[in-house]
């Protein structure tokens, strides 16, 4: 499955943004999906991720209450909405699917990632 991030841009710290992956090439509804991030001279990191069905979600400690994973299987796009972003939250954000695995893990396949910039 190939997937597409999109969605990024600057904020200031408080505000909202959702970023969207739309998935092409494969059975979306059949994959798990996450995000994750990387931050500049950092290591990536898990930020959420969400079962094929939408029925399981998982999240990042640091995301925890802030930040919604979603997806449509209708419209082969997964979602992340992110409130009350702060500057910490700054990175290149990408997304990922596996048919198997779900959480905080490696996934099989992997977006181009989006940038996030949170100013203070």
């Amino acid at each position: 499955v190939q997937l597409q991030a999109f969605g990024g841009g600057l904020v200031q710290a408080g505000d909202s943004l959702r970023l969207s992956c739309s998935a092409s090439g494969g059975t979306f509804s059949r994959y798990n999906m996450g995000w994750f991030r990387q931050a500049p001279g950092k290591e990536r990191e898990f930020v959420a991720a969400i079962s094929w069905s939408g029925g399981s979600t998982y999240y990042a400690d640091s995301v925890k209450g802030r930040f919604t994973i979603s997806r449509d299987n209708a419209k082969n796009t997964v979602y992340l909405q992110m409130n009350s972003l702060k500057p910490e939250d700054t990175a290149v954000y990408y997304c990922a699917a596996d048919p198997v695995l779900v959480g905080p893990t490696s996934y099989e396949s992997w977006g181009q990632g989006t940038l996030v910039t949170v100013s203070s």
